[in-house]
């Protein structure tokens, strides 16, 4: 594989972003500058003003970026324009085959880049559809063969319904990697190989991502022609916007540190970030039980629970989401101040997703981080990542009012009644085993003694009869009959 880097400087390009370029510059389609200005985008970001012209060239591209500069918009916008020429209102299915796959790693970002890409696509004839796990398969199945022209999809879902023959990639373009180096994270790799084995060997291939792992380079050489480099920031590179703090504080009073932060700041649409699933619920739960809106979103919660915890937090509904790393890639929450750290993460890499959830867009935020003594393998791994030093600062005003200690053994001397030395106890006289004695209700042991109102009763002595009142049965003879009495 060879990069073919950009002539353009960033910087430049950055500049041109900000002042002179903008959308109607890259001759986009009137039905999709409709739809921009409706949204209210004039100018692109810098990833979209060197992504967007190389897309509409054809050629394969590697972009990346920081987290939360418009990567979506960079790869959607081009690939809506190329299909633009394909475009129809015929009911045929047949005429609207998926000719551009989008490949995300989690359910959230794929129904983030489905909403985006339905927006931008709104007043042309393209068919858009999203699909991935966690939900009933049968209205997916229903879209897919009414036909679509643009999926956008999780690897197994989709090959899901590749093996129930509800869709056809036969004549897929355009193959899309979003996140590409979470996919490698969770395991994505042999379901990227056998979706790229399905779809045609000519087409274009476009990898977008905040970071570009070894591993990542080694797959893009696997299947990317002559792809062009673009990357506006530097690798692992965290946003200026965001301002990064570090508060120690003991495990035990984590969960009343960001109550206190919550309540102190006034902080809304804050997303706190939990290691475990069972830590984000219970952080959920404390939170709640300070009288904080918040609600909390993993794994082990059903793709509809999780989508109505995301649909009201950003409705505002909700204050406060507490997630694991499955929230950490691909939200979009407009004006997001701040994200926490309940738990520094075990991955460095997943501190730049975390943090790039907020100072989005231009837009100022912050990011606060616990950490205890245990955590001092994590921070030194995220500040090389990064190449900074995080400020540390004293949470001042804080004291814990919840109790989160730890059970303990009770010592000998603390248990009542025992001797707290052991030679105390060897002086007591051993006792021989005695087996258990049989119960014996003493009403048994007592002599009978009649009732005094009871009376006595009589026994009859049976008659006796005499011989003669004793009648004879009759006998049938055996031949001749019964004998006549005389």
């Amino acid at each position: 594989m060879t990069d073919t880097p950009l002539k353009t400087a960033p910087e430049t390009v950055a500049e041109l972003a900000a002042d002179t370029l903008r959308f109607d510059s890259f001759g986009l389609a009137p039905e999709i500058l409709r739809a921009l200005n409706e949204q209210g985008y004039v100018h692109p970001t810098p990833i979209q003003a060197q992504a967007i012209p190389v897309v509409l060239q054809g050629r394969d591209v590697m972009g990346a970026a920081q987290t939360g500069t418009g990567k979506t918009a960079g790869f959607s916008l081009p690939i809506i324009q190329l299909l633009m020429a394909h475009a129809n209102t015929s009911a045929s299915p047949a005429r609207h085959p998926v000719r551009a796959l989008i490949l995300t790693p989690t359910r959230e970002l794929a129904d983030q880049v489905a909403e985006n890409v339905k927006a931008y696509s709104r007043h042309t004839a393209l068919r858009a559809a999203v699909v991935f796990g966690g939900v009933d398969m049968a209205p997916q199945t229903a879209i897919l063969r009414n036909g679509v022209e643009i999926v956008i999809a999780t690897p197994g879902r989709l090959l899901d319904h590749v093996a129930q023959k509800s869709v056809n990639l036969s004549q897929t373009q355009i193959l899309i990697m979003d996140e590409a180096d979470r996919m490698l994270d969770m395991g994505f790799l042999p379901d990227l190989q056998r979706i790229i084995n399905l779809l045609p060997k000519q087409r274009q291939n476009l990898m977008f991502s905040a970071t570009f792992s070894p591993e990542i380079k080694k797959l893009s050489a696997s299947f990317l022609n002559n792809p062009v480099s673009i990357e506006v920031a530097r690798s692992n590179a965290t946003s200026e916007n965001v301002t990064q703090v570090l508060y120690k504080v003991e495990e035990d009073e984590k969960r009343d540190a960001v109550a206190f932060i919550i309540r102190e700041r006034g902080l809304k649409q804050v997303i706190v970030f939990s290691n475990t699933k069972i830590g984000a619920s219970r952080v959920a739960v404390h939170l709640v039980k300070q009288g904080i809106k918040a609600t909390a979103i993993h794994g082990d919660k059903s793709q509809q629970e999780r989508m109505a915890a995301l649909e009201a937090f950003k409705r505002g509904e909700v204050e406060i989401l507490v997630a694991t790393d499955v929230a950490a890639r691909g939200l979009d929450i407009s004006e997001m101040p701040c994200v926490i750290n309940f738990d520094l993460p075990y991955n460095a890499e997943d501190y730049v997703h975390r943090i790039g959830r907020t100072g989005r867009a231009g837009a100022k935020g912050d990011a606060i981080s616990l950490h205890t003594d245990k955590d001092e393998r994590l921070l030194t791994d995220i500040e090389k990542l990064i190449k900074q030093k995080i400020v540390r600062l004293q949470l001042a005003g804080f004291v814990a009012t919840s109790l989160h200690t730890e059970r303990r053994p009770f010592s000998n001397s603390e248990r009542a009644g025992r001797p707290s030395d052991r030679s105390e106890r060897n002086e007591r006289p051993m006792r021989s085993y005695q087996p258990p004695r049989e119960k014996i209700d003493p009403w048994f042991l007592k002599p009978y003694e009649p009732s005094a109102n009871s009376q006595a009763t009589t026994i009859k002595p049976a008659v006796k009869l005499s011989v003669e009142e004793v009648k004879p049965q009759k006998k049938a003879a055996l031949l001749g009959g019964l004998v006549k009495a005389s």
